[in-house]
Order: C-alpha cells, then sequence, then structure tokens
C-alpha cells in the first residue's frame, strides 16, 4: 500500500502562486509515476502533471509554462509549483501514485483563485 498526503491549497488572488506538496510512504519502491490531477465543480477530473520516476514530466496545455511538477525523491515528496494562477484553474488538487497494477490517491487539497 501507499499512502499519499497533500498539503499547501489554498486561496489566491489572479496571478498569484501557490505550491502544493504530496508526500509518499508505504511501498513507494513500487511506484513508478506520480502526478496531479485536478477535479472542479461539475467536471471531470483531469490530469494536470506528472512526472516518472526518470524525471520525464507530462503537463495539460491549459497549464505549460505555469505550472511546474518536480519531486525530491529523498523525502518521497512530489510537488506542484503553480504560477500566473487564473480562476479556471480553482479545482479540488489530488495527488497520485502509479505502480504497475494500481492507482493511489491522496485526500485532495482545494485551490481556490478569487480576487
Amino acid at each position: 500500500q501507499v499512502q499519499l498526503v497533500e498539503s499547501g491549497g489554498g486561496l489566491v488572488q489572479p496571478g498569484g502562486s501557490l505550491r502544493l506538496s504530496c508526500a509518499a510512504s508505504g511501498r513507494i519502491l513500487s511506484i513508478n509515476a506520480m502526478g496531479w490531477y485536478r477535479q472542479a465543480p461539475g467536471k471531470e477530473r483531469e490530469l494536470v502533471a506528472a512526472i516518472t520516476t526518470g524525471g520525464t514530466t507530462t503537463y495539460v496545455d491549459s497549464v505549460k509554462g505555469r505550472f511546474t511538477i518536480s519531486r525530491d525523491n529523498a523525502k518521497n515528496t512530489v510537488y506542484l509549483q503553480m504560477n500566473s494562477l487564473k480562476p479556471e484553474d480553482t479545482a479540488v488538487y489530488y495527488c497520485n501514485a502509479d505502480e504497475p497494477t494500481k492507482r493511489y490517491w491522496g485526500q485532495g487539497t482545494q485551490v481556490t483563485v478569487s480576487s
């Protein structure tokens, strides 16, 4: 089993920044990749960014150039640095970790971008 604990959400004005953190514990050596998804009210959950154990990153087009995903292997933690935030970035953000045959989810953290 893998446990994921997220932190760093909150309320920010448009144009502001936030950094989300996701700390993994448990069977972490089995993890292939980690990422961040988000779900806004009335919308489906979507992939925001992902990073493999080798460091390869993927981003949804709407956040390219504004968000950066990174990982600290020593701390078993993945980060999502979010800059130039827009109201449409408002959502619950979920961390995920992938094993070869199973996906784990964090509890979610709310990000609200509003003036």
